[in-house]
């Protein structure tokens, strides 16, 4: 049995594995993948499903589109005790990044909470670390509105007498346009083609795995936010404002319906997959998530790609 097979069938019996880790995610959001798996005796102690990425000639280990976690996942013994559970980490996730491929390029996104940057230093990565905020759902909702701030509860009461949510799959291709025109006043390509949004939301849907909830104000869309999740984690995926329209107060809106959602299905930790840009870290700040650090791992031992990276400035 190959190893994306055996994968299949370890995440069949174990549903803590992100959404993002997902073979049926994978499948969905890159053309080609594939997966390392650490055992010791006849226990699966981790996985490390990995994009294979070639261009130019040069193999690139870094995040499909749209994914904005990947790496190493730990398989815990259910008694692992405090004080081992550390070294525990260390030796699986040793043994998984010595079955990756020799890949000459890596800008690669893990999951907040993976640290062993000793591991990555001598596998000659460099490690830079982004941020994003999690909020506990583990409080009740005037506890979570109350670690919000002022200015964003008040959005969020007036937007209540407004706004109307709908989870409407079907705007995809709004949320597709919202997207586009923010993108361009940037001066940035969008990552991503119309058809290619619709496969992943299309694996979501079938898993049971996503909402597109849609915010109106007599009839006129507002703003639209893409919610993913797992057994455990919520994601703020994606979102995109109608720039004709007084819409702040409608994502506000949008982003604490999402929350309820998540506390309602089940969820201990809503991600809103925060951002180096200071304007939307500052509108993610306002709802009293703890900011949390991930790593990025690179490498660059490749002339061509490097030229490249010159070349485009």
């Amino acid at each position: 049995m190959g190893n994306k097979s055996a994968y299949k069938k370890i995440c069949e019996q174990n549903d803590s594995l992100p959404v993002f880790l997902q073979p049926w995610w994978l499948d969905a959001v890159c053309g080609s993948w594939d997966v390392a798996i650490a055992m010791k005796g006849e226990q699966v102690t981790g996985v490390w499903p990995y994009a294979i990425d070639k261009k130019a000639g040069v193999t690139i280990l870094r995040n499909p589109r749209l994914t904005p976690y990947l790496g190493p996942h730990v398989f815990y013994p259910h008694d692992v005790k405090e004080s081992n559970a550390d070294r525990f980490e260390h030796e699986t996730v040793s043994a998984l990044i010595s079955q990756l491929p020799d890949a000459k390029v890596w800008h690669l996104a893990i999951q907040p909470g993976m640290y062993q940057a000793g591991i990555f230093k001598n596998n000659k990565l460099a490690t830079q670390a982004q941020q994003t905020f999690l909020v506990d759902l583990s409080a009740n909702e005037d506890k979570l509105l109350a670690d919000m701030k002022e200015s964003m509860r008040r959005n969020i009461r007036s937007a209540a007498k407004e706004v109307e949510i709908t989870n409407e799959p079907a705007e995809l291709k709004t949320l597709f346009g919202f997207q586009k025109e923010i993108l361009g006043k940037k001066g940035v390509m969008q990552a991503y083609t119309m058809p290619q949004l619709q496969a992943a939301m299309d694996a979501c849907l079938k898993h049971k795995s996503a909402a597109l909830w849609v915010a109106r104000t007599a009839g006129t869309i507002q703003a639209i936010v893409w919610q993913v999740w797992d057994k455990d984690h919520s994601y703020y995926l994606m979102g995109g404002q109608n720039n004709e329209a007084n819409s702040y107060k409608a994502m506000s809106a949008l982003l604490w319906h999402t929350m309820k959602e998540a506390k309602a299905r089940g969820n201990t930790i809503f991600d809103l997959e925060g951002s180096m840009d200071e304007g939307v870290e500052r509108f993610f700040r306002n709802f009293g998530g703890q900011r949390t650090l991930y790593l990025v791992l690179q490498k660059n031992e490749s002339v061509v790609w490097k030229l490249k990276k010159m070349a485009l400035g």
